[in-house]
């Protein structure tokens, strides 16, 4: 098992995911995430970014450049102690979705906060 792989998966279990959660917040499959945690595959640098981003560690830390896994400072470290996986799907739901159904729901979002009025005056 690599350094990554091995990071990875203690990350994960320190977390309470399962490789099929995992996979479903990253976008992943559950088949993904376990080549990852076995090394029999490496992960895209944008993908090392969001794994080091939800689990609040460096890039360095999961490949092996450093030992210390918190890196977070001041409001980073306030960020991480306040995550909500489940807003972390939403999000990244979000982003991939079409340009006419985020407008849909920034539109949807507004009216639930009390400012759809405004956008029905015009």
């Amino acid at each position: 098992m690599s350094v990554l792989g091995y990071r990875l998966k203690k990350l994960r279990e320190k977390h309470n995911l399962t490789q099929e959660r995992a996979g479903e917040i990253f976008g992943l499959t559950k088949y993904q995430i376990h080549r990852y945690e076995s090394g029999a595959s490496n992960p895209d640098p944008e993908t090392i970014r969001e794994f080091a981003d939800y689990y609040g560690v460096s890039t360095d830390y999961l490949l092996g450049r450093t030992v210390n896994p918190d890196t977070a400072t001041g409001e980073e470290h306030a960020q991480k102690e306040e995550h909500d996986p489940e807003l972390d799907v939403l999000i990244k739901e979000l982003k991939n979705a079409p340009k006419e159904q985020r407008q849909q729901l920034l539109k949807i979002w507004e009216i639930i906060k009390g400012k759809g009025n405004q956008t029905n005056e015009e």
